[in-house]
């Protein structure tokens, strides 16, 4: 659903997650219709779903990124058409930037990468240190993009950025491991 991917990407790449949906608002697969004898498209039924307001202050953002996405079908292979309509994924993102294909879409990402960057740092981190970040994280990951920034983002600087950070390092006071015991204090 484009829906699900724009979602998907505002959330996972952006770093900036809608909010949960109103209560009582259908779901756009239920979002039905037909027009002429054709069943609508995605797009189409999107549009309709758009036309409650408290549903557009959230869509207008997430559905751009997911139109754009739309030649992918369920199973990720590519398709053109749609219920026999050609697809459309001529959209703009949340900028204003035109977008139509996935390569556009990852150059409006990357027009303005520090919502990327530092989402890709703060789950970088969250997985290195197998917690969540918090704000007392802020700090470093601001100096781990820094550093990424001057190596021209290179993987290898957010890896050791992340693992020479103090957080990284340091076990937290009050965490403990349990290891597991050796065969002599089994028996």
């Amino acid at each position: 659903s484009p829906v699900l991917r724009g979602k998907w990407v505002m959330e996972v790449l952006i770093g900036s997650p809608p909010p949960p949906p109103p209560p009582g608002i259908p779901d756009l697969e239920e979002t039905e219709g037909s027009e002429d004898g054709r069943l609508l498209t995605t797009r189409e039924r999107m549009a309709l779903h758009r036309e409650n307001a408290s549903c557009n202050s959230c869509h207008r953002m997430m559905d751009p990124i997911g139109l754009v996405l739309d030649n992918f079908g369920v199973s990720g292979k590519w398709r053109a058409r749609e219920n026999g309509t050609a697809l459309d994924t001529r959209s703009e993102f949340y900028d204003g930037t035109p977008i139509e294909t996935p390569a556009d879409l990852t150059r409006a990402l990357l027009n303005r990468p520090i919502p990327l960057v530092r989402t890709f740092t703060e789950n970088l981190m969250a997985y290195a240190l197998g917690r969540r970040v918090e704000y007392y994280d802020q700090p470093t990951i601001r100096d781990i993009t820094k550093l990424a920034e001057m190596n021209d983002y290179r993987l290898s600087s957010f890896i050791l950025g992340v693992i020479k950070s103090d957080a990284f390092q340091m076990q937290r006071a009050g965490a403990s491991v349990e290891m597991p015991l050796s065969e002599q204090e089994i028996h």
